[in-house]
């Protein structure tokens, strides 16, 4: 019954179009809107009777589709939706970033507080320093312009004057140890302590490296070669100054004659000496 029904309303349209089409037209003719009009009925008619002649001819149940317009709407929706929840995860993103910025920027600001600090620390520090240097250098040149005082006179009897020069090398006082025996071999030539003096000139010179006259005074300490306790260290520092003087054959001669000549040294003597044999390169 239904089917009829379509097909009556089918009919009536195929023969209502063409006499529609086939009426003039008045001499005013329709506005825009109404054309279209004209058209989507005539699109709806067409639909119609593809629909009637579908089910005439097959026999089965007519499946309407959904309009194209309908499809359109729902992809549209569908989209809508996942640009939404796009939307709402760039969102959640950009808290997420404002967030770490945030964090990043007071962070920033703390580690540039901690860096002007640091910055005010040693600035201060290199003032303090260039205000030392100032103060070192001032009193560096006070000191070269204070007048020394010159040394004691050496005492008259010898036995003192070289108590006292021995004392000066005991206390650690190397310049006036040197004065002292410089003085003492000067005043007192030929005593039987002047070779020992000449010994312990040469060790205040050796400390300072003064080592060419370190070895003059070792050398007339060792004339002779006194059997006395200091005369194997006065040989072997003499053959040591020789070798700072890059005189090395010198320097081995000299150590040929201490075991020569001190052949009970004391064994620290003959270990040192072993080693400037090295360092001097001894046959």
């Amino acid at each position: 019954m239904k089917l009829k029904s379509v097909l009556l309303a089918a009919l009536l349209a195929t023969t209502a179009v063409p006499a529609l089409a086939q009426t003039p037209l008045p001499d005013d003719p329709l506005d825009d809107r109404s054309v279209k009009r004209v058209e989507r009925m005539e699109k709806v008619v067409r639909e119609l009777r593809s629909i009637v002649f579908q089910g005439r001819d097959t026999g089965k149940p007519v499946v309407v589709q959904p309009a194209e317009t309908d499809a359109q709407i729902l992809s549209l929706g569908e989209r809508l939706g996942d640009l939404e929840q796009t939307l709402q995860r760039a969102n959640g993103q950009n808290e997420a970033l404002t967030h770490d910025l945030d964090q990043t920027r007071r962070a920033l600001a703390e580690q540039k507080a901690r860096s002007d600090a640091f910055e005010a620390r040693l600035a201060a520090l290199e003032a303090r320093l260039t205000a030392m240097e100032a103060a070192a250098a001032q009193a560096a040149q006070v000191a070269q312009t204070a007048e020394v005082p010159p040394p004691p006179a050496p005492p008259a009897d010898p036995a003192l004057a070289f108590k006292q020069a021995r004392q000066f090398l005991l206390d650690g006082d190397y310049p006036s140890a040197e004065t002292a025996f410089a003085a003492f071999v000067t005043n007192y030539p030929d005593t039987p302590r002047t070779p020992e003096a000449r010994y312990w000139l040469g060790e205040t010179l050796f400390v300072r490296e003064a080592y060419g006259d370190a070895a003059g005074s070792y050398l007339g300490a060792v004339r002779g070669w006194p059997q006395t306790a200091w005369a194997p260290d006065a040989t072997l520092k003499l053959s040591r100054a020789l070798v700072a003087l890059k005189k090395p054959a010198d320097a081995c001669k000299t150590l040929d004659e201490l075991a020569k000549r001190y052949p009970k040294a004391p064994p620290a003597v003959v270990s040192r000496a072993a080693s400037t044999r090295v360092a001097a390169k001894c046959a």
